[in-house]
């Protein structure tokens, strides 16, 4: 059974760590993720402009990098695990995880750009979908359902509703629209700690799971393929690929749990919720 636990603001320890304690945080720490959420975001907003034909996507980690270093802000990727970056950058059939490297963008590539910025010891985690040049009809098909998974997702999210409602509705709608949802990879717990409790999958069944109390701060992240759900790990030990080299799109964004449903952190106050493609606003 799990545990949940109050959590009081406080500076976070230098070797926080994930517990399977589900942690309850308060209007302060609410406070923090707002903070923290509005600049991861308006890190993704920026960085648009440098989605474009020919350009390496290590111009998208210094970027980042700079970003971050102009805001006071730390990216929580750099240095955790052993990974290099300050960001994740996602091409075509790459499902998450892909390095920012010299390879250069191509028109008519989609490409997930995820970044977690901490701001004053708060983590804001997102990620968004982005169009190089103009990309093909299946292409823009598959951002839009992956972006409309993760809305259905979060409008389950409210006190009393279960995890597994979280789940049912991302593989749902996923699954009526004829693609496939990752299970290799999931959300999971956020605030003062990078990668907490409790998971967050992106399938499951209704009415099942932990049940979602207010002040729970989590991502929902669901990750859809064109073709089937299975992936596999390059040598690096870091990227995932799809298995059928099927194109894979996903969003991301930080939540948390309020008296009477959710509140997003991590929204594009400028409606950038996909650059280059046509992506209705997420439903308050």
């Amino acid at each position: 059974m799990a545990t949940y636990i109050n959590v009081p603001v406080a500076p976070p320890a230098k070797n926080a760590c994930r517990t399977d304690s589900i942690k309850l945080y308060g209007p302060d720490a609410f406070e923090g993720m707002r903070r923290a959420g509005a600049l991861t975001a308006k890190c993704l907003d920026d960085v648009a402009d440098l989605v474009s034909d020919g350009m390496p996507l290590s111009a998208i980690n210094t970027f980042v990098l700079d970003f971050a270093a102009t805001h006071g802000a730390t990216p929580a990727t750099l240095g955790y695990q052993g990974y290099e970056y300050a960001c994740c950058t996602s091409v075509n059939h790459v499902v998450c995880h892909g390095f920012p490297n010299k390879k250069k963008m191509r028109d008519g590539d989609i490409v997930n750009i995820d970044v977690t910025l901490i701001l004053d010891g708060w983590f804001g985690d997102t990620s968004r979908m982005y169009a190089v040049g103009k990309p093909k009809r299946a292409s823009e098909r598959l951002v839009q359902i992956a972006h409309e998974a993760m809305v259905q997702g979060i409008k389950a999210v409210r006190p009393g509703a279960r995890l597994g409602d979280i789940g049912h509705a991302i593989q749902n709608y996923a699954h009526s629209e004829r693609c496939s949802v990752v299970r290799d990879f999931c959300g999971h717990g956020i605030g003062q700690v990078f990668h907490d409790s409790p998971n967050i999958l992106n399938f499951g069944k209704e009415g099942t799971g932990l049940e979602l109390r207010e002040g729970m701060i989590f991502t929902v992240e669901p990750m859809i393929n064109l073709g089937r759900g299975d992936v596999k790990m390059l040598a690096d030990d870091w990227t995932a690929v799809t298995r059928d080299k099927s194109l894979s799109a996903q969003f991301e964004h930080s939540i948390g749990v309020t008296a009477d449903g959710f509140e997003i952190f991590t929204l594009s106050s400028t409606d950038l919720h996909a650059p280059g493609f046509t992506i209705e606003e997420i439903p308050a």
